[in-house]
C-alpha cells in the first residue's frame, strides 16, 4: 500500500463520516497529517481529535489546510460545498472516499463484502478474526466495533477487508480477490433510478474479481452473477445452499451453532450477539476465515470472544443487567434504516425475547427512502406491540413535499403508534414509557432503529431506564 508516498497533508470534507474516519485513521496511523470539517461534532470526530486530527464545524476556507497534498470528500457533501469549490477551483488533488480507498487497497489481497445488508457485522467479524488469529488485516469498517473502539486497524498487512459500499456505487471502484455479496433489496434508489440497475451493479461489482478470485452469495439473491467458476452460496439453513448453518439454538441472548460446507463441517460455535441474522453473518465470516486458512479452533475463540458493532443489535441494557433493575427492560439499539433490516431486528428480538412485550422507537432517514420505502416500513413495524416515530431526518436532503413520519404510521396496523419530536423523546421515556411498565416478571423489550441521530439518545434513555 504505497498511496501514502509523497503525501504528509491529508484534509477531509465530511471527516466525521464512518468510511472517511477510517481512511483519516488509516493516514494517521502513517504518520500523516490529517485536518478536516464537519457539519457538527460526534463520538467519532471527539476520538479522531483525541487521535491528533484537526477539526473544525464552520464551512469555513479560512480554516481549511491550504498545504494538504491531498483532499478526500464524501458525495454526502453537496457540490456547492464552499471548501469543496475552494479546493477544486485553486487545482489541488480532489477525490471522493472511494477512489481514495480504491488506491490504498489496490496492492494488496482484498476482501470486499457488500450488500444492502449484513456487510458491517460481517465486515467487522471477519477482520476480528484475522486479527485475534494473528494473521494480521488491514480493515476498513462501516461501523465501530464494540472490542476495540474504533472502525480501522491495521499495519504492513497484505490482506485488506472492506466494506464495500453500494452508496453513490463506491463498490465498483475496488479490486476483490474474495468478495461477499449478502443482499440486494432495493435501496439508494435516488442513486439507482429503479431496483433493476442496483442489482445490475452488483453484478458490476461480483466481475471486478480478480482472476482466480472467490465469490460468495447468499442463496437465492436475485441477481444473474453467471458462471463465475469459484462462487459459492450461503445460507442460514437452506439445504440446497453449499453452506449453510444447523444444530443452531438460542441462549441467554446469544446462540450455538455449527456448519456445514463442501467437503467439511465446523461445530459448536458460540455467538454473543442477537437475530438470527447474526448468525448467518457468522456463517460468511468463518467461511471467508477458513479460506484464508485460518484454523478452527482459532475462528470458534475469536468468534466467541467477538463483541459486535456498535448499533447493530447491540445490548445497552442486556439481559442480565435487565433483571438486576426494577423495571427488567432489555434495551437494543441498531442501525437498520431499510425495511428488510428492520424485519431482521425485530424477527431476531422476537425470537429471542417471545415472551416481552416490545416497543420500536423509529426514526425514518431521507424523505425519498420514506417515500420509496413507506409501506414496507409500515408493514415491518406492524411486528412491535408498540411503534413511537420520529420526525424524518433529512441528511443530504430537503424536504419532499407530502412525505413525512405520518405517512408510515397511517398504516401501521398496530394502534398504539404515535409520532414524537426527537426533543421531547426522553420526557416521554420517563413520563409515558416508564409509568406503563408492568411490574410482570418476563419485562419489557425497548429498541431504538435508525440512521439518523438517533443514536444520540442512547446514553439519556438508558439513564432513564436504570435510573427511573
Amino acid at each position: 500500500m504505497t498511496v501514502t508516498n509523497n503525501i504528509s497533508r491529508v484534509y477531509f470534507i465530511g471527516i466525521g463520516g464512518i468510511g472517511m474516519s477510517a481512511l483519516a485513521r488509516y493516514f494517521m496511523q502513517r504518520n500523516v497529517i490529517v485536518s478536516g470539517y464537519d457539519r457538527t461534532p460526534s463520538e467519532i470526530t471527539t476520538s479522531l481529535e483525541k487521535e491528533g486530527a484537526m477539526i473544525h464545524f464552520e464551512e469555513n476556507t479560512e480554516l481549511i489546510d491550504r498545504a494538504a497534498n491531498l483532499v478526500v470528500f464524501t458525495p454526502a457533501v453537496p457540490s456547492e460545498h464552499k471548501e469543496l469549490v475552494w479546493y477544486n477551483t485553486n487545482g489541488y488533488s480532489v477525490k471522493k472516499r472511494s477512489e481514495v480507498l480504491a488506491d490504498v487497497t489496490r496492492e494488496g489481497f482484498n476482501i470486499c463484502i457488500s450488500g444492502t445488508h449484513g456487510k458491517t457485522t460481517t465486515t467487522t467479524l471477519t477482520s476480528f478474526i484475522l486479527r485475534e488469529s494473528g494473521m494480521g488485516c488491514n480493515a476498513f469498517l462501516g461501523g465501530i466495533s464494540v472490542n476495540y473502539d474504533t472502525n480501522y486497524w491495521g499495519g504492513d498487512y497484505k490482506i485488506n477487508v472492506v466494506e464495500a459500499d453500494e452508496y453513490d456505487k463506491s463498490f465498483l471502484r475496488l479490486s476483490p480477490d474474495m468478495a461477499v455479496i449478502s443482499a440486494v433489496d432495493a435501496d439508494h434508489l435516488d442513486i439507482y433510478g429503479d431496483v433493476g440497475k442496483m442489482r445490475d451493479a452488483y453484478v458490476d461489482f461480483a466481475k471486478r474479481i480478480r482472476h482466480e478470485g472467490f465469490l460468495l452469495t447468499k442463496f437465492g439473491l436475485q441477481i444473474p452473477v453467471g458462471t463465475f467458476h469459484n462462487h459459492l452460496t450461503y445460507s442460514l439453513q437452506n439445504e440446497s445452499a453449499d453452506i449453510r448453518g444447523y444444530d443452531i439454538r438460542m441462549e441467554e441472548g446469544g446462540y450455538h451453532f455449527s456448519i456445514s460446507g463442501p467437503g467439511w463441517r465446523m461445530k459448536d460455535f458460540r455467538i454473543e450477539m442477537g437475530g438470527m441474522h447474526n448468525v448467518e453473518n457468522a456463517i460468511v465470516a468463518i467461511t471467508l476465515a477458513f479460506k484464508c486458512g485460518v484454523s478452527e479452533d482459532k475462528i470458534r475463540e475469536s468468534v466467541a470472544a467477538f463483541r459486535g458493532v456498535k448499533r447493530r443489535f447491540e445490548y445497552i441494557i442486556g439481559v442480565k443487567q435487565a433483571r438486576l433493575n426494577k423495571n427488567n427492560v432489555v434495551f437494543i439499539d441498531d442501525y437498520a434504516h431499510h425495511p428488510e433490516e428492520l424485519r431482521a431486528l425485530l424477527k431476531g428480538a422476537k425470537s429471542l425475547f417471545n415472551d416481552r412485550y416490545i416497543t420500536v422507537i423509529f426514526q425514518p432517514h431521507l424523505y425519498s427512502r420514506t417515500r420509496d420505502l413507506h409501506e414496507g416500513f409500515a408493514e415491518v413495524l406492524s411486528m412491535a406491540n408498540q411503534v413511537i416515530l420520529l420526525p424524518i431526518y433529512p441528511a443530504r436532503e430537503l424536504p419532499i413535499e407530502g412525505i413525512t413520519s405520518e405517512l408510515i404510521s397511517l398504516q401501521i396496523k398496530n394502534k398504539r403508534v404515535s409520532i414524537v419530536d426527537r426533543e421531547n423523546l426522553t420526557e416521554w421515556i420517563s413520563e409515558k414509557y416508564i409509568p406503563s411498565l408492568p411490574n410482570a416478571l418476563a419485562g419489557d423489550v425497548l429498541i431504538t432503529a435508525g440512521a439518523g441521530n438517533i443514536d444520540r439518545l442512547v446514553d439519556p434513555i438508558k439513564n432513564k431506564l436504570l435510573n427511573q
